[in-house]
């Protein structure tokens, strides 16, 4: 008999490409206010917010296995008090209901941004280096926040198998800050600044949850893609013009630019332009035995502006 999978946010672009994966070896329900006019036959679509009455009614009428949790808002421009309110209050009521009715397994998608981009932030972060993200934005403050609810949630009620993901940059259709970068038709660098970057392809993110749902695994994850290497490297490989412009001028213009609408590059990610933050992920691929399939140039393949390269996957 195949496992009950819960998806929150089930709706958003990477909760659509999991479900595509997902519904082949597994009943999946998701939650979600958003449509999803293509979901596939089998999956079964409850229009809820995830803090009404009626999300716990979902676990009460299903035997669910796994809860794979996505439902955040991450969208720059919606945050204040009704996004708090939403991711907070949202997320601690699927835990709550998890610990209720008996959930096994609980999976979060956080990510490594939580550790924060800065002059003086080390190489190869560990899972348990402190998370600084969360003092640029009321965003990262939130996801901070949210990741460490969901740790305190698993020391707390081990009979849960909890596994909280730190992906480093995720691209692909997603509609993040890294993704909507590289969707610029000339790429803006920062003079005087050339930091690593680490990214990750939305389908190696998908393998990933899915080698988080192995019975027994649990704890924190950062997730990595290829080996980092400049954002110089990363704009020239694109294909893409690249534009160098100073620091002083460019910050404050991408907040007015942004705030008109004008620009889909949020500001609070002006330091990942300037500074590396890299992670450690040796222990998701020694315990969850998880390698990317995607090397550099196929995760940037969707991006490419100029004559078609050679973009490979490995096998």
């Amino acid at each position: 008999m195949s496992q009950v999978v819960l998806v929150t946010g089930i709706s958003g672009r990477f909760g659509r490409l999991l479900t595509r994966h997902l519904h082949r070896t597994h009943t999946v329900l998701g939650i979600d206010r958003r449509p999803f006019p293509e979901a596939p036959r089998d999956v079964t679509l409850y229009r809820d917010d995830i803090r009404s009455r009626k999300t716990e009614d979902v676990f009460r009428t299903h035997r669910i296995d796994t809860v794979i949790h996505l439902n955040v808002m991450h969208n720059p421009r919606e945050m204040g008090e009704g996004a708090h309110r939403f991711n907070l209050v949202g997320t601690r009521q699927i835990l709550e209901h998890c610990e209720r009715y008996h959930v096994q397994k609980l999976i979060v998608l956080s990510t490594a941004n939580l550790y924060g981009a800065g002059p003086d932030t080390q190489r190869y972060l560990a899972e348990d280096a402190p998370l600084l993200g969360g003092s640029r934005s009321a965003l990262g403050r939130d996801l901070v926040e949210l990741d460490m609810l969901c740790s305190a949630f698993f020391w707390q009620h081990p009979e849960v198998e909890t596994a909280i993901l730190r992906p480093v940059h995720i691209v692909g259709t997603v509609l993040n800050g890294p993704s909507n970068y590289l969707r610029l038709p000339r790429l803006p660098v920062l003079w005087g600044f050339d930091p690593l970057l680490q990214l990750i392809h939305e389908e190696d993110v998908c393998a990933a949850v899915l080698a988080a749902m192995t019975p027994g695994a649990r704890g924190v994850f950062n997730v990595a893609g290829p080996p980092s290497v400049p954002l110089t490297e990363v704009v020239r490989r694109t294909g893409k013009p690249r534009v160098v412009v100073p620091h002083l001028l460019w910050g404050p213009l991408m907040k007015r630019m942004f705030s008109a609408g004008l620009w889909s590059f949020p500001a609070d990610q002006l330091d990942h332009l300037r500074y590396s933050c890299m992670v450690d992920d040796s222990r998701v691929r020694r315990e969850l035995r998880f390698t990317p399939a995607y090397d550099l140039d196929a995760t940037l393949e969707p991006f490419r502006g100029g004559p078609p390269g050679a973009a490979s996957r490995r096998s």
